[in-house]
């Protein structure tokens, strides 16, 4: 329970296969496997291509589903008014640690995400063309894909191509925080909202989008508007993938087409016929009662209209068999660590919401409660990027969608199941690279902050040191997140750990 995904968990097609058209005879395709599958495509003049995003209603399979057209028009808007040329980014840094369909993607198919970030670079002629990874996996394929391409970064080249690879992290794949490790810097939002569109990679104009949506992008090519709209819904044309974990036999990257039952996708997976609830979108998304969940259908509509929505493409059912405001807890501590740690919606104001989350599930009452929607309140909108707001969306949504178990906790005395860790979550250390002032876990495995209770005398420091992970009690003693320390708040740990006057705080290997 709660181990990472595997980098390409097994395939499943309902209905014709078209991202996946190929798998059944490939592990992974190779130029020559991609072009037997899918073959060429043809280029397309930025006007042409920009009218098939817009004919298709194609949109970014990452998170806010943006629609490509208007991406590229202000693309397009942007070399107009600069004489930059322009930049293409392909995101394949998928932190989500319930995802893994663009891995998959970059893993197997790497030359469809190709074709449709080449069609793109063509098209607005563009200077440069990144990509950027966060799994060794992908990162090798990808390479070996440019290679057979006979793409590369060398200088005199109409377009440098390059691949790059970031941090295992959640705040990795950050649109903004993608372009900023691309240019040389830290792995981090820059702290102020800049539009890729108008000043992105070097400061030219810049496409990104994830790999998905590229890959997406060069079907639309081949198929052209009425092929890509054989199959979906009306609104929401052709397929996407979905990546279905928790209570499952096994995790699986499922092409689904737009429109298709959710329930029908669950059953399909062996996901119980009964589930507490569903989270999709993954961990900036949002939880569904069980009547909610399958009464739906796999689209942005949808999903919207159900109060959820798809972003990472991620779903997971939850089984009765633990208690889902004790899940929802450990996600909590996980995105508050998780953070860039640069402003304080995300330095301070998630770790108060999970803090505020574990109260009300030690029977804190209404009071609370109240916390817990005031510490949710008090992030949105804020952040130097998304995180809080989708952080809080994932807790507010689980208090919403489990009433009955909120209810036996705010009001007795909890719901008696144990909370068993069904969420898959990232290994701590995963590809990370320490923050400032710390390193990463050089020692390899798992730790946790511990406190000896018989030495503690509630001074305090720790919470002050490590906001993310230690808070203090209505009783002035800390309280500790029971989730594994990660890599980046190691050295801020170690600091906790040799300055506590009392010599209560240690870390433990588990």
């Amino acid at each position: 329970m709660n181990a990472p995904l595997d980098d390409t968990p097994d395939v499943l097609t309902l209905g014709l296969p078209r991202l996946t058209a190929g798998f059944d005879a490939s592990v992974r395709l190779d130029r020559a496997a991609h072009l037997a599958s899918h073959g060429l495509a043809s280029p397309l003049r930025e006007e042409w291509l920009t009218y098939l995003a817009e004919a298709v209603a194609l949109r970014g399979r990452g998170g806010a589903g943006f629609p490509v057209a208007r991406k590229m028009r202000a693309v397009a808007e942007g070399v107009r008014r600069s004489g930059v040329r322009p930049a293409i980014v392909v995101n394949g840094c998928e932190g989500e640690p319930a995802s893994r369909k663009d891995s998959v993607l970059l893993c197997r198919a790497p030359h469809l995400v190709l074709d449709g970030a080449l069609l793109a670079a063509e098209a607005l002629d563009a200077r440069a063309l990144v990509i950027g990874v966060t799994r060794e996996a992908a990162e090798v394929s990808v390479r070996a894909a440019l290679a057979e391409r006979g793409l590369s970064d060398r200088r005199g080249r109409p377009l440098r191509t390059r691949v790059v690879r970031a941090p295992d992290r959640l705040v990795s794949g950050e649109a903004s925080s993608l372009i900023r490790t691309a240019d040389g810097g830290p792995a981090l939002p820059p702290g102020r909202r800049v539009r890729a569109a108008e000043a992105g990679l070097g400061g030219a104009p810049t496409l990104l989008c994830n790999a998905e949506t590229f890959a997406q992008l060069a079907l639309a090519a081949r198929l052209g508007a009425d092929g890509y709209a054989a199959t979906g819904t009306i609104g929401e044309p052709g397929t996407r993938l979905l990546t279905v974990s928790g209570a499952v036999p096994r995790p699986l990257v499922v092409e689904v087409p737009s429109g298709v039952p959710l329930p029908y996708v669950l059953q399909m997976c062996g996901a119980d016929a009964a589930p507490q609830g569903v989270l999709v979108g993954g961990y900036h998304g949002a939880w569904l009662d069980p009547a909610t969940a399958y009464g739906t259908v796999v689209s942005h509509g949808g999903l919207a209209t159900s109060g959820g929505a798809l972003g990472a493409g991620a779903v997971l059912p939850l089984s009765v068999g633990t208690c889902p405001l004790g899940e929802t807890l450990r996600v909590a501590h996980w995105l508050a660590a998780e953070s860039a740690g640069q402003c304080g919606p995300c330095r301070l104001g998630l770790p108060s919401l999970a803090g505020a989350l574990s109260d009300v599930i030690a029977g804190g009452g209404r009071s609370a409660l109240e916390a817990v929607r005031q510490a949710a309140q008090g992030v949105r909108g804020r952040g130097a990027c998304g995180h809080p707001d989708g952080a809080a969306r994932f807790v507010v949504s689980a208090l919403n969608a489990f009433t009955d178990d909120l209810a036996a906790h705010v009001l007795g005395n909890g719901c008696g199941r144990p909370t068993i860790g069904m969420l898959p979550l990232s290994a701590p250390g995963d590809g990370s690279t320490g923050d400032a002032g710390g390193s990463g876990n050089e020692g390899g495995g798992s730790e946790r902050l511990a406190i000896d209770w018989t030495l503690c005398e509630g001074h305090g420091l720790c919470a002050g040191l490590l906001p993310e992970l230690v808070r203090l009690g209505a009783d002035g003693y800390p309280a500790l997140a029971d989730t594994p320390l990660p890599a980046k708040l190691r050295g801020r740990a170690q600091r906790a750990v040799s300055r506590c006057p009392a010599l209560a705080l240690r870390l433990d290997k588990t």
